[in-house]
């Protein structure tokens, strides 16, 4: 609401379309400007209320940044909200001296919401108030090095002012998510409740649709501190979350893969890879059935407790038996695993003697190892 000023009355020029009944918010907050007659011009909005005619209100298009339209519904009004820039400091004296608030809402009572927006847009790309006299006298007077830095600082501020309307559009999303994840809860909690009233297999398919949504409840700092307690919780969630996807892997995946995620599950409660490598470091001191091993070439994975290296090594070694020499990249491509996991199978063969490396300008090929057929 500091960006109006109070209005002169006399003529005003290029009236474009007058509509009564209209509310002022600044933001989300009610004003006492309650019920006026809102008029657009060429190059500024006027609000005048209906019962003192000597209250009025002006506000010019050139701090306009963006424009909103909500249609109406059964019990509220339709509104259009106004994003807007910086405060000049040449503005003239309004009703509000300062406000915390970037954006105002015109909440129409009696209709014409649609037409005064579509009136607005144009009229903001028209960019009239450029062409007007003042316009022209300032940029006289604004030429040179003087009106080059306003310029570059009108700029900036109008940055900064983009920047603050496009966090303020994510923090009403992150809202919404977690009004999503509340949901989700609360059905799960009433497919419990209402267990003999549900089929079993429409339990069963409706509770899949809720896991597809992730990790319903977090483990946070807010929530379970900081420390060795938080790392505690959080090793359990991870425990939890990665063990019905090893076992789809072959019991394996790189930490990196793990870390992705397990912050797509989480949603907008990210954990930091810090975070999530300390908690990891839980798994043996807490006896989970998960443990995090790194191979000597310095790749870092997870995997089940119950994960068998002999059983991987014979299936890596089988596939190479078929194929008479594979790449990690071929072999990456049979089991669809990540090449990283590919070329430490390999290796592992290789420690174990099973396997041969073979080196040259195509790349490296392991092979099965021959020597083992004259020494038995």
């Amino acid at each position: 609401m500091d960006r109006w000023s109070w209005h002169r009355s006399g003529d005003t020029d290029d009236l474009l379309l007058t509509q009564g009944g209209v509310r002022i918010y600044d933001g989300d907050e009610k004003t006492s400007f309650d019920d006026g007659r809102l008029t657009l011009s060429s190059t500024e909005v006027i609000w005048t209320d209906a019962k003192n005619q000597k209250c009025s209100l002006s506000l010019k298009l050139s701090l306009i940044l963006q424009t909103q339209h909500a249609p109406g519904g059964f019990s509220r009004s339709a509104k259009v909200t106004i994003h807007l820039s910086r405060r000049s400091q040449d503005q003239a004296a309004g009703p509000v001296a300062h406000s915390n608030n970037n954006l105002i809402r015109f909440a129409f009572k009696s209709g014409g919401d649609i037409e005064f927006h579509r009136a607005l847009g144009q009229a903001i790309q028209a960019k009239a108030w450029e062409m007007s006299p003042t316009s022209s006298k300032g940029q006289v007077r604004g030429r040179g090095i003087v009106g080059i830095e306003r310029k570059i600082e009108q700029r900036r501020q109008d940055a900064e002012q983009n920047i603050s309307v496009a966090f303020q559009d994510l923090s009403n999303l992150m809202d919404k998510a977690k009004e999503m994840v509340g949901l989700s809860q609360a059905i799960s909690s009433k497919i419990k409740d209402k267990q003999g009233d549900i089929t079993e297999d429409e339990t069963v398919k409706f509770k899949s649709y809720l896991l597809s949504l992730g990790i319903p409840n977090p483990v946070t700092k807010e929530t379970h501190g900081t420390g060795t307690h938080y790392h505690m919780q959080l090793a359990r969630e991870v425990s939890d979350a990665m063990i019905p996807i090893l076992q789809k892997q072959d019991g394996i995946a790189l930490l990196s893969d793990a870390y992705c995620m397990i912050n797509r599950a989480r949603g907008l409660e990210l954990v930091s890879p810090e975070d999530l490598l300390n908690a990891c470091k839980m798994f043996h001191p807490m006896k989970l059935p998960v443990c995090m091993k790194t191979f000597d070439s310095g790749v870092t994975v997870i995997q089940l407790e119950s994960h068998s290296e002999e059983r991987m090594v014979s299936q890596t070694i089988a596939l190479v038996d078929d194929s008479e020499s594979l790449s990690a990249q071929q072999l990456a491509d049979l089991l669809q695993i990540s090449v990283f996991l590919a070329k430490e199978r390999l290796i592992l063969g290789e420690k174990m003697g099973k396997l041969c490396r073979d080196e040259s300008i195509e790349g490296l090929r392991f092979c099965p190892n021959r020597f083992l057929e004259f020494t038995t």
